[in-house]
């Protein structure tokens, strides 16, 4: 499940297009798998952020990325791995960058420079 989008206003072809060339760098440069989920969290966010980081195939080697537009939630989980060499720190730069992109009325482009700094911090 690299992009996963469950919100009604589903992204436009180019944007997927944009967001799955985003994750397959990262994965490239970082040797992370990478998931992002877009969409309504079915209860508290961080826990259902949780519970889907645990479905994915390789959990501990996996950044997932949850947004919830509507709701303004955004959660950022990593696997046991992936801890090794990402920080929270640098996952909370992350977020910050990608804040601040969701608030100017980009999600796309938020997440493409989110995505690329996890990239770049969890490089081992």
């Amino acid at each position: 499940m690299p992009i996963a989008d469950r919100r009604s206003g589903a992204l436009t072809s180019p944007e997927r297009f944009r967001l799955e060339e985003a994750v397959r760098k990262a994965e490239l440069t970082s040797r992370v798998e990478f998931s992002v989920f877009l969409g309504a969290a079915d209860g508290p966010p961080r826990a259902y952020a949780v519970r889907l980081h645990e479905t994915l195939k390789t959990p501990s080697r996996t950044v997932l990325v949850f947004v919830d537009p509507v709701a303004g939630a955004l959660e950022v989980v990593t696997g046991g791995d992936v801890r090794r060499t990402l920080t929270d720190q640098e996952v909370g730069l992350a977020v910050q960058e990608m804040l601040g992109s969701f608030a100017e009325q980009d999600l796309v482009g938020g997440l493409i420079r989110g995505i690329g700094l996890l990239a770049e911090h969890a490089r081992s």
